[in-house]
């Protein structure tokens, strides 16, 4: 399973040290949290941000769009260097379509999914895309307490896919309730506050794994 800490959870004044200090510890990728004041009533960064960090690290960029109308923006953020991009089921006209526009384009395409979106609503398009981003708070806010009723969204999601598809999980993750996703299937973790709270950022990385190390297969 891999890694990927949070960078909304960082400090931002020292944004250069936050990200060599999650790399050293064993990040796998970055995660980008982009909220519009729209979609969610909190609002972050954007493209300009998210190409200041490019240049920061060789690590993959995976952006989180939390925003109305994805596809009017997953341009700048290609050009500002995501190498993943995830949007909202509940934000986009046209997942699918805008899924193989991402394809096309070498981009890894992830759906999210709010903890109130049903896996029936999504069941049919899972298959489209490269990765499923559950969302196990709702979106919008960091340091959340983890939603663990959705849990059971993931088990359906990952016996659907039978494991073929990836499945990100964020919100609320630490080292006790990262073991409820992993045994659901999940194998991209998100954590903001905890790696970030933690004065060990190796040791809170570590802790989130199955196994301290442990570098395997997302």
């Amino acid at each position: 399973m891999w890694v990927a800490p949070s960078l909304l959870s960082c400090d931002f004044s020292c944004l250069r040290e936050e990200i060599e200090d999650v790399v050293r510890g064993g990040a796998d990728l970055l995660h980008l949290d982009v909220m519009d004041g729209h979609f969610v009533p909190n609002l972050t960064f954007g493209p300009m941000i998210v190409k200041a960090i490019r240049k920061l690290t060789r690590l993959p960029l995976d952006a989180h769009l939390m925003i109305e109308n994805p596809e009017k923006w997953v341009d700048r953020f290609i050009e500002a260097g995501a190498d993943w991009i995830s949007f909202h089921f509940e934000a986009c006209r046209d997942p699918i379509s805008l899924a193989k526009y991402l394809k096309e384009k070498k981009i890894k395409a992830g759906l999210a999914i709010n903890p109130g979106t049903p896996f029936e609503s999504v069941k049919d398009i899972l298959r489209e895309f490269d990765f499923i981003l559950v969302m196990t708070v709702n979106p919008g806010f960091g340091g959340q307490r983890f939603m663990k009723e959705v849990v059971e969204k993931i088990e359906r999601i990952h016996s659907y896919l039978g494991g073929e598809i990836p499945i990100e999980v964020d919100g609320g993750i630490n080292a006790e309730t990262v073991e409820y996703v992993l045994k659901a299937g999940a194998t991209i973790i998100v954590s903001g506050s905890y790696i970030f709270g933690s004065p060990d950022r190796k040791y809170a990385i570590d802790s989130l794994r199955r196994e301290n190390g442990d570098k395997g297969k997302a």
